[in-house]
């Protein structure tokens, strides 16, 4: 389940809360009852390492990684490619 987090427009204690998706949101602050805002924090879900994302998906490749065709030109529309 996510963690959300409330900030109090009255007293301005934070807090966070274990809720579900459906859940509805938080509105009142458990400290002194005022109303409350769902405040936008950073996640905690890093990625990290090697894998897709750091070697393909968000990787710029250079000019000099692509392979090299046969035919001196780019590899994308041989029909060799496909094979």
């Amino acid at each position: 389940m996510p963690v959300y987090e409330y900030e109090c427009q009255s007293c301005s204690n934070r807090f966070e809360l274990r809720q579900k998706f459906s859940d509805a949101p938080a509105n009142e602050c458990p400290t002194c009852g005022g109303e409350v805002k769902k405040m936008i924090s950073s996640t905690a879900f890093t990625l990290k390492g090697g894998g897709w994302y750091a070697e393909g998906y968000g990787a710029k490749k250079s000019a000099d990684s692509a392979p090299a065709c046969a035919s001196g030109g780019s590899c994308a529309g041989c029909p060799s490619a496909a094979a």
